[in-house]
């Protein structure tokens, strides 16, 4: 018998998953064109090379690099760590990231995943030698050229300000053309029935309520009207046809956070600038107002810290929760059910206690913190049914469903007590009224 040996077959080298990251900052429609023709350059791209297996382009549009919560982005790099992306094609580093402690941070985070990134402009990849180094003196470069940009802008925005002209305001009921204001009928109608409601006794969400049924579109085309538009509307003093520039500014070209201008900066009062659609003591009596009905609400002077912000999502709106305290306890609701009603969203409240309880089961901890809830955790999803679909960065998914307790039972004994001795002072109350 004769035996033969045959040799294996030479294993094929896996594929490298390649993705691209495209970006564009300025909401243009030629930057929008520009993103398109990017994203359909890198699909071409990748697709062309046989040792690569394309995964997608990730593509953000008008968001600044300097901005590290990029929604495409912390998708990309959600992929990275689940092992999906091997390989990462971006134009330049400036299209990456320009501010340089959040690109350093994400270039190590993805080097220690052993996942690559070339930018086409340097000709540089990230786990080449002399990649972090090198990258390190570009980022620097790419964020003073951002922090020049930004300087320049402001400059520009502050002498149009001295000068009385406003800077590229979208408002209800008007359209900003050349610099100046022009009043759209249809819109300027929508503020003027708001500003009747209000006064008239409406809150803001019955006047939300009210602009929904009567159809009326708001300035965005969203499906429905909320609050808060609705209250920067009752607030707007450009509706007077004078105009108060510079009450906000940026406070860096890293952070771009918006600050409201406490006297760091001048303010400048430009009057009869535009056409009005309130008149000037019709806006004054209701901010009055606004500070009236602000008044009668009660404000703590400590603000219950929650270890669940932005964590839960709504399944019927896909709104996040938001906290409220009441007697009862804590707990999370949908701020379209809180605002709007049942009829526009009908999702449950979840209670803070049994969340608590059911998140340390599925994280298999014994205490929690905001830091850990969002190291392990993308979001928890409230379905009806009490049950809970919590999404963890490990790519998994876990369901739960917990427990309601009834009003009664969130009862504590405190609270009991002092029940009792409100009924017999009540019980007390009464018959003495009925023996006078």
């Amino acid at each position: 018998m004769q035996i033969r040996t045959i040799n294996p077959y030479k294993k094929l080298p896996r594929l490298l998953n390649v993705c691209a990251y495209a970006r564009v900052s300025t909401p243009k429609e030629a930057m929008l064109n520009s993103l398109n023709n990017q994203v359909d350059h890198y699909k071409s791209f990748i697709l062309k090379n046989n040792k690569w297996n394309y995964v997608g382009v990730y593509a953000d549009y008008a968001v600044t690099g300097t901005k590290s919560s990029r929604e495409e982005f912390q998708k990309m790099l959600d992929e990275c760590r689940k092992g999906n992306i091997d390989l990462i094609i971006t134009k330049s580093i400036s299209r990456f990231a320009r501010n340089t402690l959040d690109l350093l941070n994400v270039t190590r985070e993805l080097k220690s995943l052993n996942v690559d990134i070339y930018f086409e402009a340097q000709n540089l990849n990230l786990l080449s030698s002399q990649g972090e180094f090198v990258l390190t003196l570009l980022a620097d470069f790419a964020q003073e050229e951002s922090r020049s940009a930004s300087d320049n802008l402001k400059w520009r925005i502050r002498k149009g300000f001295e000068n009385g002209y406003a800077w590229n305001q979208s408002i209800t009921g008007y359209k900003f053309i050349n610099g100046s204001f022009e009043i759209i009928p249809d819109e300027a109608e929508i503020v003027k029935k708001i500003y009747s409601l209000y006064l008239g006794g409406l809150g803001l969400p019955a006047i939300a309520k009210e602009l929904d049924k009567s159809g009326a579109i708001s300035k965005r085309n969203t499906e429905h009207w909320n609050i808060n538009s609705i209250r920067r509307i009752l607030t707007c003093y450009t509706y007077t046809g004078n105009l108060l520039l510079q009450t906000t500014y940026k406070n860096n070209n890293v952070e771009k956070k918006r600050m409201v201008n406490k006297g760091e900066l001048n303010k400048y009062h430009v009057e009869d600038t535009h056409e009005s659609i309130i008149p000037l003591e019709i806006w004054n009596k209701v901010q009055e107002e606004i500070k009236r009905r602000d008044s009668l609400i009660k404000h703590t002077s400590k603000k219950e810290p929650s270890l669940f912000a932005g964590m839960l999502t709504c399944s019927h709106c896909g709104k996040h929760y938001t906290k409220k305290v009441n007697k009862y306890g804590s707990y999370y609701i949908c701020p379209t059910f809180s605002q709007k009603g049942k009829g526009y969203c009908a999702s449950k409240q979840v209670r803070e206690e049994p969340l608590i309880e059911v998140t340390k089961e599925v994280l298999s901890l014994t205490q929690l913190t905001k830091e850990v809830i969002k190291d392990k955790l993308i979001e928890i999803v409230v379905h009806d049914d009490n049950v809970l679909v919590f999404k963890l960065r490990d790519g998994s998914e876990v369901n739960k469903t917990w427990a309601y307790r009834s009003r009664s039972e969130s009862w504590t004994e405190e609270m009991k007590a002092k029940a009792h001795i409100d009924g017999a002072k009540a019980s007390k109350k009464g018959e003495k009224t009925c023996q006078e």
